[in-house]
C-alpha cells in the first residue's frame, strides 16, 4: 500500500509540472489521418461525413489502471455511444503489442492508435514529457515507458477526452492534469 501511495504521488507530482492546456470547448478540431489497431485507416474529415460525432480520447498506455477502467466503462457503453451515431477512436504513445494488451485487459472492440510521432497529442495539446525522477519512480514499479512506447523521450497524453460533431468543432471537452479524473460515459453521451 505505501508503494501504491508513492507511485500515485510522482504520477501525480509530475502531472501537475507541464504547461498543456488542451483546446477548448467550440474550437475546431485538428484533422488527422492514422492507421488503428486493425490496420484501418481514419481521416477524421471523412468520418464526420459518415457519422455524426467522433468520440475522440487520449490514454497513457496497458500500464495504468484509470486508462483501463476508463477504456473498459467505454467499451460496455459502446453500443450506446455509437447507437447515437458516434465513431470513437483511442489514441495512445504505446507500441502495438502493447496497445494489444490494452484490447486484451479492456475487450476494447473500437479503434486505437499509436500516436507514435505524437502529432495528433500535439495538435490537440495534451502532450507533455515526464521528468527524469517520475521515469525512475515508475521503473521501480515496473512501468518501463521506454519498453511500453517503444522509444526514450517519455512522452505521454493528459487523459483527455473530445467529441467532435459533424462541422468539426469540439462540443465536448473533459482536459483534466488528474489523471483520475475522466469523462464520464453519460456526458459523453449527453453531448452527442
Amino acid at each position: 500500500m505505501k508503494k501504491l501511495l508513492i507511485l500515485t504521488f510522482f504520477i501525480f507530482s509530475s502531472a501537475t509540472l507541464f504547461a498543456q492546456a488542451g483546446l477548448k470547448k467550440g474550437e475546431q478540431a485538428p484533422s488527422f489521418t492514422a492507421v488503428d489497431n486493425n490496420g484501418k485507416e481514419l481521416n477524421l474529415k471523412a468520418l464526420l461525413k459518415k457519422y455524426k460525432a467522433v468520440v475522440l480520447l487520449f490514454y497513457r498506455g496497458q500500464w495504468c489502471p484509470y486508462c483501463n477502467k476508463h477504456l473498459q466503462q467505454l467499451q460496455d457503453s459502446l453500443q450506446t455511444l455509437t447507437g447515437k451515431g458516434a465513431y470513437v477512436i483511442g489514441v495512445t504513445p504505446e507500441t502495438g503489442e502493447n496497445i494489444n494488451k490494452t484490447v486484451a485487459k479492456t475487450h476494447a472492440s473500437f479503434s486505437i492508435i499509436q500516436d507514435k510521432d505524437y502529432k495528433i497529442m500535439k495538435a490537440y495539446d495534451v502532450n507533455y514529457v515526464l521528468d527524469a525522477n517520475t521515469v525512475t519512480a515508475y521503473k521501480k514499479y515496473g512501468i518501463d515507458l521506454d519498453q511500453n512506447n517503444g522509444n526514450t523521450d517519455h512522452m505521454l497524453p493528459v487523459p483527455a477526452t473530445y467529441v467532435i460533431d459533424k462541422s468539426g468543432k469540439l462540443v465536448f471537452v473533459h482536459f483534466d492534469k488528474d489523471y483520475r479524473n475522466r469523462a464520464s460515459v453519460k456526458s459523453i453521451a449527453e453531448a452527442i
